[in-house]
């Protein structure tokens, strides 16, 4: 289901009664702008606090300078729906100017796993996003992922789509 320009959720697997369904996410956001300028903006971790929209308070925990590199920890502190969750994600692999994958080891879903790719074009760079996903607690997962999650992921996912054409427009 296309939610919002170029981004599209689907469920990947049934789950169980104990274990809410695996979702995929995927966005994909032309840049006109090399590969190499656009790797080096989404290598600086305190570039996501630019991209992320104000109503998750989200804030970087992890004292700069953040290195990028395999196994780094990055903390974080957001405030979702009034409650405040810390998220730490590691850096799982790098292969520069391509791709990155990022997983989350603690926070708000039961699996993230976001794989950023940076695939070179005429006429720029086309970044594409995939995450694969899972929403806690079970039963009540399922229930709140059309009602909460999935629109807080449309709006996060959309807010960074404008957010980064901005940049690069800017540049």
């Amino acid at each position: 289901m296309s939610l919002s320009p170029k981004l599209h959720i689907e469920k990947i697997d049934s789950g169980s009664l104990f274990r809410a369904p695996t979702y995929r996410l995927e966005q994909s956001q032309l840049i006109h702008r090399a590969p190499e300028e656009v790797f080096a903006f989404f290598s600086d971790a305190f570039n996501l606090e630019k991209m992320t929209p104000g109503f998750l308070n989200f804030k970087i925990l992890t004292d700069p300078p953040i290195p990028f590199e395999e196994g780094q920890l990055i903390d974080y502190q957001i405030r979702l729906y009034g409650f405040p969750m810390r998220w730490r994600t590691r850096l799982e692999s790098i292969l520069i100017n391509e791709k990155f994958v990022d997983s989350q080891i603690r926070g708000p879903y039961a699996q993230w796993h976001h794989t950023h790719h940076f695939e070179a074009q005429e006429n720029g760079t086309l970044m594409r996003d995939i995450v694969l996903y899972r929403v806690r607690f079970g039963i009540l997962g399922r229930i709140a992922h059309p009602l909460f999650v999935r629109k807080s992921l449309d709006s996060i996912f959309t807010h960074r789509y404008k957010v980064i054409q901005e940049v690069f427009e800017e540049n």
